[in-house]
């Protein structure tokens, strides 16, 4: 891209010219070779295609879980917590093995055994991530965490998200229960058979949140 100076303002193009106005400075560049109709055609750019495909779909899962999640999240402090949540989906939808390239998805991904490792470890800014603190167990009717580490907080949110990977759309349901002397609690279960359950957890104290994490 350059600048020209000229007595005639020029808009549009001159042979593989491009003339156009950017930000009040009168500037020239080179056509692009690039050609939308080659893009969505041509053999060569299989592999773009498919990349970008599959780029879209982690970053619109990614949103989706930020939005329902961004009550508890939002005093996060990483500013890139975007990129990095759509990193983690990214590396979900690489453990779908089933599906062709470019059709790769985080709900296929999330079936894998290696998938629940990933969330665990997923940290949101500057909380503490809340794996070493519970674990959970499910059952038929309900699902059980229990706090192994013993810590400060006084109460215990679990938050269930059912999450559609097509609409990008998440139904969600929370519940809170106080910390008791067992260290041992069942949540009800909100959603039956539905193999892309996401099981969140919050401890606070106080009112204020001390750890977070997938769990």
């Amino acid at each position: 891209m350059a600048r020209y100076e000229s007595i005639l303002k020029i808009s549009g193009t001159i042979d593989n010219l491009v003339f156009y106005q950017l930000n009040g400075v009168s500037v020239v560049r080179r056509k692009s070779g690039f050609n939308s109709a080659d893009y969505k055609k041509k053999a060569s750019y299989k592999k773009v295609r498919e990349n970008s495909s599959e780029f879209g779909h982690c970053s619109k899962s990614g949103k989706m879980l930020r939005n329902a999640l961004h009550n508890y999240i939002a005093e996060n402090g990483d500013k890139y917590l975007y990129q990095k949540v759509a990193k983690l989906m990214t590396e979900i939808k690489d453990l779908d093995d089933t599906s062709e390239r470019g059709k790769r998805s985080v709900e296929k991904g999330l079936a894998k055994s290696e998938a629940n490792g990933l969330l665990k470890n997923f940290t949101f800014g500057n909380f503490e991530n809340v794996k070493n603190d519970i674990l959970r167990s499910d059952s038929l009717f309900s699902v059980t965490i229990q706090n192994i580490a013993k810590n400060a907080a006084d109460e215990i949110e679990l938050v269930t998200l059912k999450p559609d990977f097509v609409s990008y759309k998440t139904e969600k349901k929370s519940q809170i229960i106080p910390v008791n002397r067992s260290g041992i609690y069942e949540f009800d279960k909100h959603f039956e058979n539905e193999a892309a359950l996401l099981y969140f957890a919050v401890l606070r104290k106080d009112g204020n949140i001390l750890k977070l994490g997938f769990v």
